[in-house]
């Protein structure tokens, strides 16, 4: 009779080995993903605030000669520069990193239409680029917007 149970109680002890192992597994993935998806978020928000607006915000000649270009002038071009850097910096707020990928993702759908009508199409994948991290960020912090929409409902 012993010979019948200790088989069964070392494969109950592996089990539950197996579970723990597995558990921290997923742990230090969820982790890792985790750190990987803030240090996108920060590159993103470092492109989007340097690369992206502060030339506009500076009215650097290559910036103010493509709003030209487009009629939309230093008005046009000051709008995106501050959109681009507001959306940089809310994508480093964790109440508002959803919303401002997506808002993001919304400018860089402007962006690429532009530059397929005005420009021929000669930077039409950067945008499109763009949208890709942009959409992950999204979506993997959706879990963010009940709070922002609990901070709103309060304060009205």
């Amino acid at each position: 009779m012993s010979e019948t149970t200790a088989p069964v109680t070392s494969l109950t002890a592996d089990a539950s080995t197996t579970q723990v192992a597995s558990a921290k597994s997923v742990s230090a993935r969820g982790r890792r993903a985790r750190i990987a998806l803030r240090a996108l978020q920060v590159v993103l928000a470092l492109f989007y605030g340097f690369a992206s607006a502060l030339p506009k915000l500076i009215a650097h000649p290559s910036a103010v000669e493509s709003f030209d270009k487009m009629g939309w002038g230093s008005a046009g071009m000051y709008t995106i520069g501050l959109l681009e850097l507001a959306g940089g910096v809310a994508l480093l707020i964790p109440v508002l990193q959803s919303v401002a990928a997506v808002a993001l993702s919304a400018l860089m759908v402007g962006a690429f239409v532009v530059q397929v009508t005005v420009f021929d199409g000669q930077y039409a994948a950067t945008p499109l680029i763009l949208i890709v991290p942009l959409t992950l960020i999204a979506w993997a912090r959706r879990g963010h917007n009940a709070d922002l929409l609990r901070l709103l409902r309060r304060r009205a």
